[in-house]
């Protein structure tokens, strides 16, 4: 559970050889192990991605599902195209010039909806959670009961509705793990769900605040997270915490997440993002790491927190797992980890010719046919 993941962080497959390269050399050997072959002399890097039927693939003889059973290519060719811009792609999937559009705008859908010839829907069963991340070393989120206060000023419709907008592809979940999911759960969820300025407030003036300014990262080439972090700028400081947005691109900003160093050298104390549902489905995630040395930007250190995390790898029963699973997100908000803003969804467009598409948290290609 902790590799088998199908999106953020995959354990790719390849032959030794390959995954025997200097970590710090970029491979060029790109054989896989599925239905697809990668045209390597066909790539137009931030133009196009070819790939072709593999006719020595064997899959097995099982129903397709997801990144598992049998995976059948049913066309002979995959192409990828960029497009620049949203526009651009909606007007080549009309014009039949291509069959699929992965994510289509929230804002875009009306357009498409209305078009008798193209099907526009959600395909992730999961979504993505939206994700609020303090930096649990640096003042003022080094204190727990500050980052409480933060978490109970958060309104989860207040996000969703202002960065994700329609309400069709939104819903609150108060679960640190998705909900509708096995370990769904609502323990010690009342501090996301009430959303309560005057109590963060109240609460805030308990912790010890001294005023020190929350440097918040936004990166504006990304609408749903830039959106994020203009909220929490303003929640942050409607119960009095002094706040400094900084502007910058998602290349810079997850390259600054890793900095350890104080604010004054570089460092931050709150960015935001999303996980794909798949990815935070129980404790296993890194993103419920307690661990500051081996866990992710942020650096949450809780011992409880990582017992209940190395009970759950070895948990056999799915009533185990799920008693875990609420020990874990006790922990959680007790700690106020890191803030949870709403469970979204990214809508997939295409021509009604396309058949045999996969519901899952990520698109495939194979069992897909055009006809």
């Amino acid at each position: 559970e902790s590799i088998g993941k199908i999106s953020s962080n995959v354990p790719f497959m390849m032959p030794a050889r390959v995954a025997a390269t200097d970590p710090f050399e970029q491979i060029d050997d790109y054989t896989g192990s599925g239905p697809f072959v990668f045209q390597k002399d066909q790539w137009v890097p931030g133009s196009k991605v070819v790939y072709t039927k593999f006719e020595g693939y064997v899959p097995r003889s099982e129903p397709v599902s997801a990144a598992s059973g049998g995976k059948i290519a049913k066309v002979d060719q995959v192409e990828w195209t960029y497009f620049p811009d949203q526009t651009t792609a909606i007007n080549a999937l009309m014009a039949g010039e291509v069959d699929f559009f992965e994510a289509p705008a929230n804002d875009l859908m009306p357009i498409l909806e209305t078009n008798p010839d193209i099907t526009a829907e959600i395909n992730d069963p999961l979504g993505n959670v939206g994700f609020a991340r303090f930096n649990h070393l640096l003042a003022p989120f080094d204190n727990p009961k500050v980052r409480r206060a933060a978490l109970m000023a958060m309104k989860q419709e207040n996000y969703m509705a202002g960065a994700v907008g329609d309400q069709k592809f939104w819903k609150t979940c108060y679960s640190v793990f998705p909900c509708g999911t096995p370990l769904d759960n609502d323990v010690g969820s009342e501090i996301m769900s009430s959303g309560n300025i005057d109590d963060a407030k109240a609460a805030l003036a308990e912790s010890g605040y001294d005023g020190t300014p929350v440097v918040i990262m936004q990166p504006t080439d990304i609408p749903v997270l830039s959106a994020f972090s203009l909220i929490s700028a303003e929640t942050l400081r409607n119960i009095g915490m002094e706040v400094e947005v900084q502007a910058m691109d998602w290349s810079t900003l997850t390259s600054r997440r890793a900095k350890r160093d104080p604010v004054a050298d570089g460092g931050w104390n709150m960015f935001h993002t999303w996980w794909i549902g798949a990815d935070v489905i129980d404790p296993m995630s890194i993103a419920f790491s307690g661990n500051p040395d081996k866990g992710w930007f942020g650096w949450p250190s809780d011992a409880e927190l990582e017992e209940a995390r190395a009970a759950y790898a070895k948990a056999t029963t799915l009533e185990e797992k799920q008693a875990i699973g609420r020990k874990v997100q006790e922990r959680l908000w007790a700690i106020g980890s890191s803030g949870h803003l709403g469970q979204f969804f990214v809508p997939v467009a295409y021509r009604n010719n396309v058949k045999g598409l996969i519901k899952s948290p990520v698109q495939f290609f194979w069992n897909l046919s055009v006809g």
